[in-house]
């Protein structure tokens, strides 16, 4: 038993997630939007319309970009984009934190249990049976 949960920020719709922190990481790695999207498995048409969406949302350029030519274009985070991504992995690892700890507290003795277990446990009669013998 595990617990599956998303998280966002939104302004006026969803202004970042995993999602949109996975594609910029992945320019921060290769200085590139589209091999960032390429390795997420997303076309650069939705990549750059994600980015310029997640730009008007947040009021801030994510992007510098590097138009191409004879060395190749590219993109860089911007300064305001590095310091997104910073505070959103740091408020991902306090929730998945404090949600973990939540979890254990409301369903920690039933994660071990099998369905039978559970199920015997959580009958009705289960008091009534225990220790009588039927004749």
């Amino acid at each position: 038993m595990k617990l599956v949960y998303k998280i966002w920020i939104d302004q006026s719709g969803k202004a970042f997630g995993d999602g949109p922190l996975a594609l910029l990481k992945g320019v921060e790695q290769t200085d590139s939007l589209n091999r960032s999207a390429a390795k997420m498995g997303m076309s650069y048409s939705k990549a750059w319309g994600l980015i310029r969406t997640l730009e008007a949302r947040l009021g801030f350029p994510l992007l510098e970009r590097k138009v191409g030519g004879p060395s190749g274009g590219g993109s860089k985070l911007t300064s305001e984009a590095r310091e997104l991504v910073a505070r959103y992995e740091g408020l991902r690892r306090d929730v998945d934190q404090a949600m973990e700890t939540l979890f254990e507290k409301h369903f920690g003795p039933l994660k071990g249990r099998s369905r039978k277990e559970r199920e015997d446990r959580d009958a009705p009669d289960s008091r009534r049976r225990r220790g009588r013998r039927r004749k």
